[in-house]
């Protein structure tokens, strides 16, 4: 079972603003982690940030390929995993970097949406 344009929920925005939203997301991402960077001294847990951060990055760059090429739960289980390090990732930054972890929030929710049209895949294609 694969993605299939016949099984695409009504509510999957177009694919021409997919780009531009990434775009932003990842320019908010980046200047929330510059931030935490900024204020590595006083921030306690700032080595799991950096960590967490990487983790996070490195599945959402992984996610495109099995979004287009593997099975729908695969795809749907590793965006809840991007959700959760996100998830905790800004909970951690929170607390000495407000503005930092704000930046974060719209990311997840992107990631949360996107979890929703992946699963709306998985039951259109039932």
């Amino acid at each position: 079972m694969t993605f299939d344009s016949d099984y695409e929920p009504w509510f999957e925005p177009p694919g021409w603003i997919i780009g531009p939203i990434w775009l932003v997301l990842y320019t908010m991402l980046a200047i929330s982690f510059m931030m935490m960077l900024s204020k590595k001294e006083e921030i306690s847990k700032s080595n799991l940030i950096i960590v967490l951060f990487i983790i996070q990055l490195i599945v959402n760059l992984m996610w495109p390929g099995v979004f287009n090429s593997a099975q729908y739960l695969t795809s749907f289980l590793m965006i809840i995993v991007m959700v959760i390090f996100t998830t905790i990732y800004a909970y951690v930054i929170f607390e000495p970097a407000k503005n930092a972890s704000i930046l974060v929030w719209p990311y997840i929710i992107w990631v949360s949406f996107a979890g929703i049209i992946n699963f709306a895949y998985y039951l259109n294609a039932r």
